[in-house]
């Protein structure tokens, strides 16, 4: 399933999202996924559609080029049954289970790839928060993006991502002083 991994990575969507959508979800012309339900798997209720994790998983994620090229190849490869048909479905029909994808595609991948086994498709968000924080997105935009209740969220679990900024720190005030020494510097080369 190179597709739903590839929009995976490209969205840091959670695996019970991908596997919830549905071609309704997917809007090319204007390069966005709307996020509305996810699949769950649970001993007491089996496998079943619900809402995102919390209100704030309600939402549209803007989708890179890279991502409109799988999804458009997956789709021709694999059409979804009209706007209520699912993108990436399990292999007997109907959505993908989240157990089954973990042993039956996720880990035999992996095994093949040489990653170690205790890596999740959950691996795939922190793919895409970090590649946010490196291009300088804001805490506030990576939290909206991967749907977390709120910043501070974003911040305790991806603190570490931000590059340690002492020297971004020395460098902004020693610009600044830099301006004003050149600024003082001007107004006495123009009063002379």
């Amino acid at each position: 399933m190179p597709g739903l991994v590839l929009l995976g990575a490209a969205t840091g969507l959670r695996p019970g999202e991908l596997f919830g959508l549905q071609l309704r979800h997917v809007d090319l012309l204007h390069v966005t996924v709307s996020v509305e339900q996810q699949i769950q798997q649970t001993a007491k209720h089996g496998v079943y559609v619900c809402p995102p994790e919390t209100e704030r998983s309600h939402r549209t994620v803007p989708l890179p080029r890279m991502a409109v090229d799988a999804m458009k190849a997956h789709l021709r490869d694999f059409p979804a049954d009209g706007p209520g048909g699912w993108i990436f479905t399990a292999p007997q029909g109907g959505p993908v289970v989240y157990t089954h994808f973990m042993y039956g595609s996720w880990r035999p991948a992996c095994a093949k790839a040489g990653i170690a086994n205790g890596t999740g498709p959950h691996a795939l968000r922190h793919h895409y928060a970090s590649l946010l924080i490196k291009h300088g997105e804001s805490a506030k935009t990576v939290s909206e993006r991967l749907g977390h209740t709120n910043a501070a969220m974003t911040l305790n679990i991806h603190t570490h991502l931000w590059s340690d900024s002492e020297e971004r720190t020395r460098a902004a005030v020693d610009k600044a002083y830099a301006d004003q020494s050149a600024d003082a510097h001007a107004q006495v080369d123009e009063a002379a």
